[in-house]
């Protein structure tokens, strides 16, 4: 079968099954193309939310499935490859995180939305990075326990000088591995070109930047500039979906690293024998942990909008 092939069949099986596919923008463009929904983790789950079908299927990784299932307690959730997880949401144990709170008693937990459900019963809110510093402004809490990446936690404590925050030494091992070194070759080979970064970024990376956003935030700011060259701080494939949206436009990685492996393992195939019942996994999340980490998701979506 052709790729062309393969879609066709994935459009027709999701029709007649009732099923939703959501695809984060870190998806290959042969998945986005068959998605009813992209963007980012949070994005996506509150799409679920909002859809009508009666099943869904996340391409994405764990973390983010697990997010939509709690959203959509009603709904059948698949994680197209069982596989696929993030480093990041799984660096912290939930016996870790327990000792943290002993350490900084009085402290708000709050999580970025790229933890694991289990985590997030622990915690007070969990954020995005697009609505860290909106939500952490919004605490009664001025004292801030911030897990897992303490990147975005430095960011937005700079956003919130009045508030006193504490982080975990964790992060994204992608977004990690950038430096200053990489945006100055960057800058070299495109000199006009304006440079856009997640906050997941090192700060030494982010003060460089002419930009600093979600990856919808990136994406969103590179359409609508009048800007023709764009150095892109974050996952490889936004430069690829970039290049199809903006074709007048052109677009560099600021780095190879910034490669998710984890992303890349679903593909279209996953996605086709999901929906022909012999591939792909179904979330099943205990009664404790739906209440929990239920309870976290719902404040974020309370604060954050």
């Amino acid at each position: 079968m052709t790729v062309a092939e393969i879609q066709e069949e994935i459009l027709r099986m999701k029709k007649e099954q009732d099923v939703c596919i959501l695809a984060h923008a870190y998806q290959g463009q042969e998945i986005l193309e068959i998605a009813d929904y992209t963007g980012d983790s949070y994005g996506l789950s509150v799409q679920a939310a909002k859809s009508s079908a009666k099943g869904v299927i996340m391409c994405g990784v764990r973390f983010m499935a697990e997010t939509c299932k709690i959203l959509c307690p009603d709904k059948k959730v698949w994680l197209a490859n069982p596989e696929a997880g993030c480093p990041m949401a799984e660096q912290l144990s939930l016996e870790e995180l327990r000792k943290l709170k002993e350490q900084y008693p009085g402290y708000a937990a709050v999580a970025y939305i790229n933890t694991t459900s289990e985590l997030k019963t622990e915690c007070d809110v969990c954020v995005t990075s697009a609505s860290s510093v909106k939500i952490c402004g919004q605490l009664e809490n001025d004292r801030i326990l911030f897990i897992p990446d303490p990147n975005l936690g430095r960011y937005t404590a700079e956003k919130l000088p009045e508030k006193t925050f504490v982080f975990y030494n964790g992060g994204c091992p992608r977004h990690q591995e950038v430096s200053s070194a990489d945006v100055k070759r960057a800058r070299e080979l495109h000199p006009e070109a304006l440079l856009l970064v997640h906050p997941e970024c090192s700060p030494e990376v982010v003060k460089e930047a002419d930009y600093v956003g979600s990856t919808t935030g990136i994406m969103d700011f590179a359409l609508r500039s009048d800007a023709g060259e764009f150095i892109i701080g974050t996952e490889n494939s936004i430069v690829e979906h970039l290049q199809f949206d903006c074709p007048d436009k052109q677009f560099y990685p600021l780095s190879p690293s910034l490669t998710c492996m984890d992303m890349k393992l679903t593909t279209l195939m996953d996605v086709y024998h999901c929906l022909k019942g012999n591939g792909g996994e179904e979330i099943r999340l205990s009664d404790e942990i739906m209440e929990g980490a239920g309870r976290c998701i719902r404040r974020m979506v309370e604060l954050g909008g």
